[in-house]
Parts: structure tokens; C-alpha cells; sequence
């Protein structure tokens, strides 16, 4: 019997990103996202609010610890209903989440610090802003890395 030949051709982005919006498994996925990201935005919000007016912690340091505490939050949660990637072992999930994690707090930390510094808009309400800025960037990172199929 002969060998059967096939040919892989990989699109370019653009027409992945077409065919990938045409799913609604994707869409699905990003509703989960955006959900387990409301429950990481309210933790992250309220850790940072409770640092900086119950303990007076400088809201630089206090963005540092709300994002520790909904960085675990959200990797647990993500990993578990969002992408249901109980696959790979989760040490490595968690370094990918983790990485992609810290790419997205440092620009939510650069917005976070010019725009109460900057700005002079409040703490608080810069954290929140912060936060809604760095979202895209996690969830292509955490889609297409972290918990890549």
C-alpha cells in the first residue's frame, strides 16, 4: 500500500485570525476569559484598595501585591474552566501564565503610575483604568502560550 503524502500550508495571520473568529468555541473561551478576569479585576481592586487605605502601603507597592494575589486567582480558574487545560503539567502552564502575567502587569504598572503621577487621577480609579488597558494583551498571551492546545 503507498505512502500517503500530505502537504501542510500555514496560513497567514490575518486569515488564522478570520477563521478563528468565526468559531464559537472562541467565543465561548473569551466570555470565560472576560468572566474569570471580572473576578481577578474585583480581587485585584480590592487587595490594592485594602493596601492602599487600611495598611497605607505606597500604591506602587500595593499594585505589586493585588497582582500576586489575582495572578493565582486567575491561573487556577483560567486553567481549569476558561481553556480546560488540564493537558500539560501545570508547573509549566504556570510559568507560561506567570511570564505572560508579567508582561501585561508591566504595562498595566507603567499606565498605573502615569496616570496618577501624571494625571493625577486617583489611585484607585487609575488601578481599575490600568487594568482594562493590560487585558487584550493577557488574553492573547495566555490563549496563544500559556494554555496553548
Amino acid at each position: 500500500m503507498p505512502e500517503e503524502l500530505t502537504t501542510t500550508v500555514e496560513l497567514p495571520f490575518h486569515h488564522r485570525v478570520r477563521l478563528g473568529a468565526r468559531q464559537p468555541a472562541n467565543w465561548l473561551q473569551l466570555i470565560r476569559f472576560v468572566t474569570v478576569g471580572a473576578s481577578g479585576y474585583v480581587v485585584n481592586l480590592g487587595v490594592f484598595a485594602g493596601c492602599v487605605h487600611l495598611l497605607g502601603i505606597d500604591y506602587r507597592m500595593a499594585a505589586v501585591i493585588a497582582w500576586i494575589v489575582s495572578v493565582i486567582n486567575n491561573f487556577w480558574l483560567n486553567r481549569h474552566w476558561t481553556f480546560d487545560a488540564k493537558h500539560e503539567h501545570p508547573m509549566f502552564q504556570g510559568f507560561r501564565f506567570f511570564a505572560v502575567s508579567l508582561v501585561a502587569f508591566a504595562f498595566t504598572y507603567g499606565v498605573l503610575v502615569a496616570l496618577v503621577d501624571g494625571a493625577g487621577i486617583s489611585k484607585v480609579t487609575a488601578q481599575a483604568i490600568a487594568i482594562v488597558a493590560g487585558t487584550p494583551l493577557s488574553f492573547l498571551g495566555q490563549k496563544l502560550w500559556s494554555f496553548k492546545a
